[in-house]
């Protein structure tokens, strides 16, 4: 069953993602998992790994305080409208074990398995997650993903003189995610108390409290982001993968509308006072900002402006264009999809578009936060646009999602 489908009501598997850490060796100017990463966040990329993992699971994110709806933003933004019933959000504590203490607090009563893992790992592959929690199950005990030591490693005494050399057989990189009976971890807490906090993993927590801990390959992508050059190692990776690894759509809208005496006319979202008239519709009948919108959801397969918005809802009588790609726009990202860009070809003998053509492409790249171009032709008198009768739109547009 895929993690990611949503299907499990009673999760046996819950997934403790901590991101409530600072970063201030990092350096962005915000916490660790909400730096800027490979046109997303440090976190959005921990979160797209995780969705691609084939254990069906709960994710409970740990937070800061004061970003919980951050949070649920960027995990709208990666798991669409299942993000309500498959991720929880909570916030975290002062130090790391008091947030893996709140998030374990939050893990579904019927996960029998919790992986505890660092956003901060967050090209850590799929198969990571799935290997970890089937080892955790068969085993029974705590399990920790870990990279051999092949550099020489010298244990310094407090002036930086090196004091010993430590064998390297013995040694070895711990990694996240860290799989654990659930009884287990939550015992292992209690025992431990507020010492919890001295220790730097949760594998360390348990076998304080006595309980067993198996080590298991990990994956040299696990690596922590924690200084800026590890950054710099993410969007190396990244960079030329992005784009594969994520989807990207096309799509197509076009509308037309006549022209009708007496009502103002707004045209891809600005007004045009100086025009005799405006263009009749049960809304303010804009065909850019309504074809912008087929554009939209054609492109996210998630229908047209009649079957999201209706044809005569009387709230939306008189509704300007821009409340429809503020809406649609919304629409989009419950359901993981952010706009690339759009092209508008406006189809008219009046008004001219090119001594407007700036400050329209500015007010519509500003209400869909993507870049929006605009052009505009005719149709040599043929038809409703041709004949002067109307106006019409051809748009296109690009979306993507992780």
């Amino acid at each position: 069953m895929s993690m990611s489908d949503g299907s499990a009501a009673d999760p046996a598997v819950s997934v403790i993602v901590v991101a409530a850490g600072g970063g201030t060796r990092l350096g962005a100017g915000v916490p660790k998992a909400f730096a800027p990463l490979a046109g997303g966040t440090v976190l959005e990329t921990a979160l797209a790994s995780l969705r691609r993992a084939t254990i069906a699971a709960q994710l409970v994110l740990v937070v800061p305080p004061d970003l919980l709806e951050d949070a649920r933003r960027l995990a709208r933004r990666v798991y669409g409208d299942a993000h309500e019933r498959l991720v929880g959000i909570v916030p975290g504590g002062a130090e790391r074990a008091d947030s893996v203490a709140a998030g374990l607090a939050a893990v579904a009563p019927s996960a029998r398995v919790v992986l505890v893992h660092d956003a901060a790992r967050a090209l850590t592959p799929p198969e990571l997650f799935d290997a970890v929690a089937a080892r955790t199950a068969e085993a029974g005990c705590g399990v920790v993903p870990v990279l051999p030591v092949h550099d020489t490693v010298k244990r310094l005494g407090p002036d930086g003189e090196v004091a010993d050399t430590l064998a390297r057989a013995g040694l070895a990189i711990a990694q996240t995610p860290q799989g654990f009976p659930r009884d287990l971890l939550a015992r292992a807490y209690r025992s431990i108390g507020p010492d919890a906090t001295a220790y730097t993993d949760d594998a360390a927590i348990v076998s304080a409290a006595g309980g067993r801990v198996v080590s298991m390959p990990g994956s040299e992508l696990a690596f922590k982001i924690t200084l800026p050059q590890d950054l710099a190692r993410a969007e190396g990776i990244l960079g030329p993968a992005a784009a594969a690894a994520g989807e990207l759509r096309t799509g197509v809208g076009v509308d037309a509308h006549a022209f009708a005496p007496g009502v103002p006319l707004m045209l891809a979202g600005v007004a045009w006072p100086d025009e005799p008239e405006g263009l009749a519709g049960h809304s303010d009948g804009d065909p850019v900002c309504h074809a912008i919108v087929d554009a939209l959801l054609s492109a996210a397969g998630l229908g047209d402006i009649g079957s999201v918005f209706g044809t005569d809802d009387p709230a939306l009588l008189e509704a300007p264009g821009s409340y429809f790609l503020q809406e649609t726009t919304a629409h989009l990202a419950r359901n993981g999809w952010s706009v690339r860009n759009v092209a508008v070809e406006i189809v008219a003998n009046r008004p001219r578009i090119g001594p407007r053509r700036a400050e329209i492409e500015a007010a519509l790249s500003a209400l869909l936060d993507a870049p929006v171009t605009v052009a505009g032709t005719t149709t040599d008198g043929l038809g409703l646009t041709g004949e002067g009768r109307g106006v019409g739109a051809i748009a296109t547009a690009l979306v993507a999602r992780p």
